[in-house]
């Protein structure tokens, strides 16, 4: 592996996380195993993960691992933590005076944007979900009230006419569900059209643009 930060020895590892100071490189190594979770977690999920693999993918000791985490399940959930923050970003809505057009195809926009980007993300996200969530459960208060606030922006814009009236939260589904395949099957779009997704800014301008207009056609955006 590349040169990394200085890590904590081995005989350090029992030292408690919580009483150690927030240096620069304590922070350098977090980020380094952080990134070694989405990469293990996303690859083999939570079952499959193993310290060992986090910790090798890391350039880390599974003894020097330990001096920075408490165990592989809360690992696990700050990576769902994280996650979840960065959606709460993702998933928010402009001003609803901006409009239906303007509003939500920021957010197609971003939300492609971050399955190009982060798609091992996305990937830990929906396969927690379809093993029912038993961890994201307990943590998704605040994007469940932010997912009812833009349905209910969505359904003003619906009384105003402003776009076809229908269901603002299978709405909300519809966007999500096309927008996240470019994340869960990046592999498979690319093969089919014969493109380098990852990286090829012209590729993702076309997927883009191609997923707004259908999106906002069939939800009838005036």
């Amino acid at each position: 592996m590349s040169a990394r930060p200085d890590i904590a020895p081995d005989e350090g590892a029992n030292d408690a996380p919580a009483t150690r100071g927030r240096s620069r490189k304590y922070t350098q190594v977090l980020a380094l195993i952080n990134q070694a979770a989405i990469e293990v977690f996303a690859s083999e999920g939570l079952a499959g993960a193993s310290t060992q693999a986090i910790a090798d993918k890391a350039g880390l000791s599974k003894a020097q691992l330990h001096y920075y985490i408490e165990s592989k399940e809360a690992l696990y959930r700050q990576v769902l933590q994280d996650i979840l923050s960065d959606w709460i970003v993702v998933f928010g809505f402009s001003d609803e005076a901006f409009g239906p057009r303007k509003v939500l195809g920021d957010l197609i926009h971003r939300k492609m944007m971050f399955s190009f980007e982060h798609p091992l993300r996305s990937r830990i996200f929906t396969a927690e979900m379809m093993r029912g969530a038993p961890v994201l459960n307990d943590m998704m208060g605040t994007s469940k009230a932010r997912t009812d606030q833009a349905a209910a922006v969505i359904q003003n814009w619906m009384n105003q006419g402003l776009m076809d009236k229908g269901d603002p939260m299978l709405l909300l589904f519809h966007i999500w569900a096309v927008t996240q395949f470019y994340a869960d099957h990046a592999t498979q779009a690319a093969y089919y059209r014969a493109e380098a997704l990852q990286g090829d800014d012209k590729e993702r301008r076309h997927l883009i643009e191609q997923v707004t207009a259908f999106l906002l056609k069939g939800a009838g955006v005036r």
